[in-house]
Order: C-alpha cells, then structure tokens, then sequence
C-alpha cells in the first residue's frame, strides 16, 4: 500500500514567474513550474528522450522540452501536440505551507518516472534503463516484432 508524503522542496521566491526548477525528491527528480501566480510539479523527465523539463520554457499553462520542443500542460502533464495520444508526464500534488512550496510524494515500489500504458497500447520493449526510448515514445501501438529494432 502506498502512502503519500508531502515534501518541502523550495521556498516562495524560489522560482521566478515563468520558469521551472529542478529538485529532488527522494528517488525522484521534479519539475517545479511558477506560471500566472501558481506552482505546478512534473517528473522533470521528459517520456520522449529523457530532456529535463525544467530547463524548458514555460507560457500559457505548458512548458516546451528543450531537446525537442514538445509541449506538456503544467495542470496535467498532457503531451499537447498530440492530447489524443495519452502520453504524460508525471504530475504531483502542490500545496504551500507559509513559504515553502510542498509537493506530494508518492512512496510505492514503481518510480514516478515510469510512464503509464495509456488503454489500447502497449510498452515499447525498446524503452528500458538499457535501450533509450525510441522517436515515438515508450508507448507504441503496435511495438517491434522479434527480430525488429525500434528505430527500424
């Protein structure tokens, strides 16, 4: 059974208005985001490559991965250039506490950072801590037969 913690992770003032910083939290790294007066926590890992998202650019409520430019909603984690994908980051709860700025923790076996099988796909055998994920992402519809790579 998991239980969630929530963690100080910065203070109010850290993060200036339309950016994101990265901090750790236990074994996982998160994306805090100050966009229009609130704070939003990503996995700071991008599903496509692995970019750090918080070195991305932030407006209208998504931040653009530096690597690729693709878009996540900071509310969510919806991969934005293709929302009827599935495909998201990892979102965490956020609450400020005076000036610190807390986010909740998810303590179970599985990493925050492992994406999610969205319904009607299945893992991409390419995407392992071995095999980087492939240009489609660790979910594919229709994975690599045997004998087949992903990039092929």
């Amino acid at each position: 059974m998991a239980t969630d913690d929530f963690q100080t992770i910065a203070r109010v003032g850290d993060i200036p208005e339309g950016q994101g910083r990265c901090f750790p939290a236990g074994d996982t790294m998160i994306g805090l985001f100050h966009d229009q007066g609130q704070y939003f926590a990503l996995s700071d890992f991008c599903p496509h490559m692995g970019a750090s998202l918080s070195d991305g650019h932030v407006e209208d409520g998504a931040v653009l991965c530096p690597w690729h430019a693709w878009r996540f909603r900071l509310s969510d984690g919806l991969w934005l250039d293709n929302s009827r994908s599935g495909i998201r980051t990892p979102t965490f709860d956020v609450r400020i506490e005076g000036d610190a700025i807390q986010v909740r923790i998810p303590t179970t076996t599985a990493s925050a950072e492992e994406p999610a099988e969205t319904e009607g796909s299945t893992p991409n055998p390419s995407c392992s801590p071995d095999h980087p994920p492939s240009d489609s992402g660790c979910l594919s519809e229709n994975p690599p037969s045997d004998g087949e790579t992903a990039s092929s």
